[in-house]
């Protein structure tokens, strides 16, 4: 944290308050940093039964204070630490991350939240990716919209703008339909959606249980990895074929292998790679 260093129109500059932007570790001092910080406000918090959440740098509250109150305890918290300071959006309405929240004659209505400068550009359809990214971003995405629309009119809104978006990105109708369809069922959805049965459904997928990370155990697995292009399509297919044909009875059967994919060198790859620049 000590060391930071740039240069500016060929002169060099010694950072001593903060930590570089982009910097592994700088995420994580603040992090830790910011958690010490914000122990006493939630307990404040907590004891007025309200709702804190954190992510990096964007707090979000839930309490039923008045306003004037409210303000006064934020600009208190400004005095905690000379280093941090609270710039507060306070109204029945609220933007945290990529979710809408707003309290809409006393009920809770949640949608998606888009920054004005987004853009609906996904991976395109004709790109040479494998077929599994572009459905999981489908799934994703579906996923996403099922969470966070709170009502069956919103959901549907949200899933046509998502159709446009893949449509302009060179995904088929038919494929997209597909996905849909396949999300459905593999949240267990067996009947369509309707406005009646929606937060039954909604709810559901809200309290299912995220899967655990099962640890790999790296004595039993190989990963291989390929590049891949166009003509590896049936590859994965032809390799476990074979793997099976040739080592079905051996010992080595024991180990299974699991290939990964790699994207072709090119010139956007390459254009895209991180480097470092003076300032």
């Amino acid at each position: 944290m000590k060391n930071n260093y740039f240069s500016y129109k060929g002169q060099y500059y010694h950072q001593i308050r903060g930590g570089a932007m982009g910097s592994p570790l700088t995420l994580t001092v603040a992090n830790c940093y910011t958690f010490f910080y914000e122990q006493q406000i939630i307990k404040q918090i907590h004891n007025s039964s309200g709702l804190y959440f954190r992510y990096i740098d964007d707090i979000s509250i839930a309490i039923n204070w008045p306003a004037r109150h409210l303000f006064k305890q934020i600009d208190k918290w400004n005095h905690f630490d000379e280093n941090i300071k609270l710039s507060e959006n306070i109204a029945v309405t609220a933007d945290f991350l990529d979710l809408h929240i707003e309290n809409k004659n006393r009920e809770l209505f949640t949608t998606i939240y888009q920054k004005p400068s987004y853009e609906p550009y996904y991976l395109p359809f004709n790109s040479i990716h494998p077929l599994h990214m572009k459905k999981n971003i489908i799934f994703t995405l579906l996923l996403r919209a099922l969470r966070y629309c709170s009502t069956f009119q919103e959901y549907l809104n949200e899933r046509e703008r998502l159709r446009v978006a893949l449509l302009l990105n060179k995904y088929p109708n038919k494929f997209i339909d597909e996905r849909f369809i396949y999300v459905l069922e593999k949240l267990n959805i067996e009947q369509f959606l309707t406005s009646n049965n929606y937060a039954q459904h909604r709810q559901k997928i809200i309290d299912s249980q995220i899967k655990e990370k099962v640890p790999i155990d790296f004595g039993k697995i190989v990963f291989v990895h390929f590049t891949y292009c166009s003509n590896m399509r049936t590859f994965s297919g032809k390799f476990h074929a074979l793997w099976n044909e040739y080592f079905g009875e051996s010992p080595i059967n024991d180990i299974i292998p699991t290939l990964g994919t790699r994207n072709v060198n090119n010139l956007q790859q390459r254009l895209m790679h991180t480097r470092s620049v003076d300032i």
